[in-house]
């Protein structure tokens, strides 16, 4: 059974009995869902229960359960990797991997036999399709090829529709071991697996991701999907998330503090002045007519161009083109068209990068990078018609399923984002689209 609370639960509990239907019909991908992350509860206890004694792991796996039966409370992200040596404490054997990822698998794509409890909707798959990801780890019982070919022989019982695996790189790792994880992830794709694409994660404090660029580069050249976690923390620097950029990754998870200089120097968004969300885009964001924008020039020589020939073709009387509303209108209609031109314009130049971003509400909330929903950098890229997919991250401790998370886009404030079910149904396409597959 899926355990759901926090703000997922709140926001689900305000839908009524026909928007829960409308979210279940939905395609989904989850695109952002990390293995040892989502395990269901009962099967942490069940392999705890069946746990070889270890003074050193013992303790700190039963103390680990108990939170998150009750319930994490994170005061940062820094506190929430610690909780993992517990879980990899219980996953370190083969059988123990494959029991965990055939429970997690079903826990996306099968209907759970009850509702999470408190609720009383009709349980339906989470997803359409997954894409798992996990750090392949060696233990004292198997290799990192036993434990990518553990994880394969379970996501391959479902057909390529329906599930893939995504390779992560740890930031921890010595090149030494990336590199082997990179090998493996080539070699077993060649060899027809199904493997899809590679990503960098672990705790941002962490590491240099320099070490790990010609890994990821070989990857991306054998057919590999890249997706990197970037600017995950307040502590992130912009100087690390410029060089992530320029390896050109595919998606990106989280990008919470994704600097608006870098958004400008590498999206090709243009934020429109008619956009429901343009109010709520903070005073500083970058775009075309702030003169800090790298196409600010030409921005502005093509707005003054739109005006002129406005003025020119108005057949407005002199003295209606006298009053305010005359000078806004065409104030606005020059600014939209001077925006298309610049969207026309990095067309050409082949220079229109959107990578899709991998949003966790929930997961944002409570690691508090970010404080609500209204501060969200979810709403900067509505504004921008920037691809998102909305996905769990781990949906054990953030006690969330992808229900949840979608029900907090549909949601009215404070409890949700309040989009239209258009809108939901765009960003639920642009996941499915968004697919490495």
């Amino acid at each position: 059974m899926a355990t759901i609370s926090g703000p997922p639960a709140a926001a689900l509990h305000s839908l009524s009995p026909s928007d829960i239907d409308f979210l279940q019909s939905l395609p989904k991908a989850e695109l952002h869902a990390h293995l040892n992350g989502s395990i269901p509860l009962q099967t942490l206890v069940d392999l705890a229960e069946h746990l070889t004694p270890s003074v050193d792991t013992t303790g700190e796996v039963a103390e680990t359960i108990t939170r998150l039966r009750s319930g994490l409370t994170l005061n940062g992200i820094s506190e929430f990797f610690p909780l993992f040596r517990a879980i990899y404490a219980l996953t370190s054997t083969p059988s123990a991997l494959g029991r965990i990822t055939q429970d997690v698998l079903h826990s996306f794509l099968k209907a759970q036999s009850v509702p999470p409890v408190g609720f009383t909707y009709t349980p339906a798959p989470e997803c359409t399709y997954i894409e798992l990801r996990t750090t392949p780890r060696a233990t004292a019982h198997m290799s990192r090829y036993t434990y990518l070919t553990t994880v394969l022989d379970e996501v391959e019982k479902f057909s390529a529709d329906q599930a893939a695996l995504i390779v992560s790189i740890d930031r921890r790792m010595s090149e030494a071991d990336a590199k082997e994880c990179v090998d493996l992830a080539i070699a077993l794709r060649t060899a027809g697996r199904r493997i899809v694409g590679l990503d960098l994660c672990g705790d941002p404090a962490k590491g240099d991701v320099a070490t790990f660029e010609k890994h990821f580069k070989r990857g991306k050249d054998a057919g590999l999907g890249v997706t990197l976690h970037i600017a995950e923390a307040k502590t992130s620097t912009t100087a690390e998330s410029l060089a992530l950029l320029d390896w050109r990754p595919d998606r990106l998870g989280h990008a919470t503090f994704l600097s608006d200089k870098h958004k400008a120097l590498f999206f090709a968004d243009v934020l429109q002045p008619d956009s429901s969300f343009s109010s709520t885009i903070k005073p500083n964001s970058v775009q075309p007519w702030d003169p800090e924008h790298p196409s600010h020039a030409i921005y502005l020589a093509a707005y003054r161009r739109h005006l002129e020939r406005i003025h020119e073709e108005s057949t407005e009387p002199e003295e209606a083109r006298q009053m305010l509303s005359y000078h806004l209108d065409a104030d606005k209609g020059a600014r939209r068209a001077a925006l298309k031109d610049i969207e026309a314009l990095s067309k050409r130049n082949g220079a229109v990068y959107k990578p899709c971003i991998e949003i966790c509400l929930s997961s944002n909330l409570l690691s508090k990078t970010v404080q609500s929903l209204e501060s969200h950098h979810i709403q900067y890229y509505l504004a921008n018609d920037h691809p998102i997919a909305i996905c769990t991250d781990d949906t054990l401790p953030f006690r969330t399923t992808l229900l949840g998370e979608y029900a907090q886009l549909l949601a009215m404030p404070p409890l949700g984002l309040g989009l239209g079910r258009e809108q939901v149904k765009k960003i639920a396409a642009t996941g499915m689209k968004a697919r490495f597959k």
